[in-house]
């Protein structure tokens, strides 16, 4: 009895988890959505400074508040504050939508890539 009772519950929580589970076509926006523009190079600076921060030898817990303190302030110079989630909730719109997150990450993976053949190349050689 014990077993065919925690199959059912299995089965009811997967269900219920399921059907919680909105389709990409009705997730809603959320009011202040950041352009794939905008959450591109906010994307770009922030996977930088990760880079930066690791390769800073930092011990673990310093290199974590230092990433977060630096993120704070690439979003406070984008207008942003961590507190109002701006970032968060147009990331987690934008995933929902797997081909707009796929988009975003190409144009992130090409912008960091042009930047790696600019510090290749050397400072004023222009790179098309």
């Amino acid at each position: 009895m014990k077993l065919s009772l925690t199959t059912y519950l299995l089965a009811l929580g997967l269900g219920l988890t399921a059907a919680g589970c909105a389709r990409p076509e009705e997730v809603r926006p959320p009011a202040k959505l950041l352009s794939k523009e905008e959450i591109t190079g906010l994307l770009v600076q922030f996977h930088l400074l990760e880079a930066r921060v690791e390769s800073s030898r930092l011990a673990p817990d310093s290199a974590r508040a230092l990433f977060q303190s630096q993120q704070r302030d690439i979003l406070w110079h984008h207008n942003l504050q961590e507190e109002d989630s701006v970032f968060q909730h147009s990331y987690r719109y934008y995933a929902a939508h797997n081909k707009d997150l796929d988009e975003i990450y190409a144009a992130v993976i090409d912008s960091l890539g042009l930047q790696e053949q600019r510090l290749k190349v050397g400072p004023g050689v222009k790179v098309w």
